[in-house]
């Protein structure tokens, strides 16, 4: 089996694959909401909050448009922080749905300046919502989300967050800093497979919620709290495969407990970095208080064909890994390490990247 080691889709554990092979229940039966009232609870538990959970059949940036979608109006000011690809992706959701968005843009490769959130929401108090991703997977960085959060409650808004690659996997306590949506996808630290995101709605997003005017159908939390709370189903037709898979991932996540996950992801994404930086690789996260505990951008330089390199940890090693997007494409190269990852998965990508750095250039040129 090839080591599949880009920031998601990520390797799901057999206990996983076999709850997978069920053959379908009715998802309007009594079994069914008995199986979805047991995986809203775990989910409560990881996310670490008392708000409503819901359960959206579609991807992580479903959840992000569920988000935005559920409590603005055509016309509100977002704030919305951005420091690569899917911040920017939160940014045009928000635009697309017709918000009034400006956007804090960070240098890639760094973290949210958290005195130019604090300048920019002095400056408008016509805000209504910050929009955030907590972990950029795309640069590798991991936001200061408890000082953004902090500084938006603090100041009256709301704060919705791209959690779709941290929760899980990297500490985002929802209710401790306050979070009013807070999305994430299966296919991330959860050891599921791609199909569903969670949302979390908090209080003060259900307020918002009952003004917003932007328009909504699959998305909207009316609907799903109503068949949830009558019936502990999905307004919709769920990924009922899915929900079975949830059982044992998130059982696998609460028996290693919540602080032995972080420190576990965290205890891997150090070794890959300092394993990386052995062989004189360059981190694109310069400032490693901020570099992502699930997944690891390097720049390639000193000759090194990104694209190459990629294709020979593929072709002879069976090492999946990721390139860089969109303006970082064939500039950085990223290592997932998130999910159902140990020492020893890492172990033996950096062994495979021993070899194959030197036959993909690198070292040709200073």
């Amino acid at each position: 089996m090839a080591q599949l080691r880009i920031p998601g889709p990520t390797p799901c554990p057999e206990e996983v694959l076999k709850a997978m092979s069920r053959q379908m229940i009715n998802h309007r039966g009594d079994e069914f909401g008995e199986m979805m009232r047991s995986v809203t609870a775990k989910l409560k538990t990881v996310f670490q909050t008392q708000n409503d959970l819901y359960l959206l059949t579609g991807s992580g940036t479903g959840g992000m448009e569920a988000a935005i979608v559920n409590v603005l109006s055509p016309g509100d000011k977002v704030l919305a922080i951005s420091v690569g690809v899917f911040g920017d992706r939160f940014a045009n959701i928000a635009r697309t749905y017709g918000a009034d968005v400006t956007v804090v843009k960070s240098e890639d490769g760094k973290p949210a300046d958290v005195d130019a959130v604090r300048k920019a929401l002095q400056s408008d108090p016509k805000i209504k919502a910050v929009i955030v991703t907590h972990n950029e997977s795309s640069t590798g960085v991991v936001n200061p989300l408890g000082d953004i959060a902090k500084l938006a409650k603090d100041a009256g808004k709301l704060i919705m967050v791209d959690a779709v690659s941290s929760m899980g996997g990297i500490d985002c306590p929802v209710d401790k800093w306050g979070l009013d949506v807070v999305a994430t996808g299966s296919q991330k630290c959860w050891m599921l497979p791609p199909g569903m995101a969670f949302v979390s709605v908090s209080k003060d997003a259900w307020k918002a919620h009952a003004t917003a005017k932007m328009p909504r159908f699959y998305w909207d939390f009316t609907r799903a709290k109503k068949f949830y709370e009558e019936k502990g189903q999905t307004p919709w037709t769920p990924n009922v495969s899915l929900v079975y898979a949830m059982q044992p991932a998130l059982d696998m996540i609460l028996k290693e407990g919540l602080p032995n996950v972080f420190a576990r992801h965290t205890r891997i994404a150090k070794m890959t970095r300092e394993g990386l930086k052995a062989m004189g690789q360059t981190l694109f996260v310069a400032d490693e208080k901020y570099a992502s505990n699930t997944v690891t951008a390097v720049t390639a330089t000193k000759g090194l064909d990104q694209k190459k390199l990629n294709k020979i940890l593929r072709d002879e090693f069976q090492v999946v890994i990721s390139g860089g997007q969109q303006n970082l494409e064939g500039k950085i190269y990223r290592i997932g390490h998130l999910g159902w990852v140990t020492e020893k998965d890492i172990k033996e990508v950096l062994d495979a990247l021993k070899i194959a750095l030197p036959k993909a250039g690198f070292g040709s040129a200073k």
